[in-house]
């Protein structure tokens, strides 16, 4: 099973890089990508995951309403992107439920921040996807955290996929600097080994994020946004369909791992 999953949120991405962004932008540019990528699922007839924000949800009504009348999954990003309060845990999915009749089962911290376990049982998650098992500098040290699921403190963990052996990374950035080829390639090795792959994705990826002066991101973040990551997804989910990989909510995954 592909497990793909979108981290739906207010763009605030800008000001880790110095440059001011209202809340008006980040907001209409996660709109617009979330839009786009819907666009996507719903022409392959594919399923997904969204963890969003409460901030987002809450000021994003027609997209939510959308996400759940195509019949995806809503899973909490805590309740805003960049502040984070243990009370948030419960509050999020608390909000979440409210404005979308779904029950929250998952969570996952913004930019993969370590999180208590216990507080996220205690706020009553199932499941967490809050790791990457992998090095990256200035970023993630996980090389002693196992490279698939496992229980902790009571809640199942779902690591991000990386490839067996060296554990490459199989996130959104490889997706945008790996030939395509080559990243279905890693894939595939991976789903052989796992019977599942774990990827993530953000909606501002899917609008053009290449503006130099507005964003200042490096060629690394930019480098195939907007059309040509639409295009991307669009290759991507067609190939794995056609290899006959079933993609689903990681709701679904939870029900095949107890079988």
């Amino acid at each position: 099973m592909i497990l793909l999953s979108f981290d739906i949120e207010e763009f605030d991405m800008p000001l880790e890089y110095e440059r001011k962004i209202d809340f008006k932008d980040q907001m209409s540019i996660s709109i617009q990508g979330t839009n786009a990528i819907l666009g996507i699922l719903k022409k392959h007839q594919v399923k997904a995951t969204f963890f969003s924000t409460a901030t987002f949800a809450m000021n994003a009504s027609k997209v939510m309403e959308r996400i759940v009348n195509e019949g995806h999954e809503v899973a909490s990003h805590s309740y805003y992107h960049s502040d984070f309060k243990v009370a948030h845990l419960l509050e999020s999915k608390l909000k979440l439920e409210e404005l979308t009749g779904q029950n929250i089962h998952g969570f996952r911290m913004p930019r993969m921040h370590p999180v208590d376990e216990k507080e996220i049982f205690k706020a009553g998650y199932l499941y967490n996807s809050s790791i990457n098992p992998t090095f990256l500098p200035g970023r993630y040290n996980n090389l002693d955290k196992p490279r698939t699921y496992f229980m902790q403190d009571g809640v199942l963990q779902i690591p991000a996929s990386v490839s067996p052996l060296v554990r490459f990374p199989l996130f959104w950035l490889s997706f945008h600097n790996l030939p395509l080829f080559v990243y279905k390639w890693l894939s595939k090795i991976t789903l052989k080994k796992d019977k599942y792959l774990n990827i993530y994705f953000h909606p501002w990826e899917f609008t053009d994020i290449t503006n130099k002066d507005r964003f200042n991101f490096p060629g690394y973040v930019s480098k195939n946004s907007g059309e040509k990551m639409i295009q991307r997804m669009d290759g991507f989910i067609e190939s794995m369909k056609s290899n006959k990989y079933v993609f689903g909510t990681f709701s679904d995954f939870l029900l095949t791992i107890k079988q």
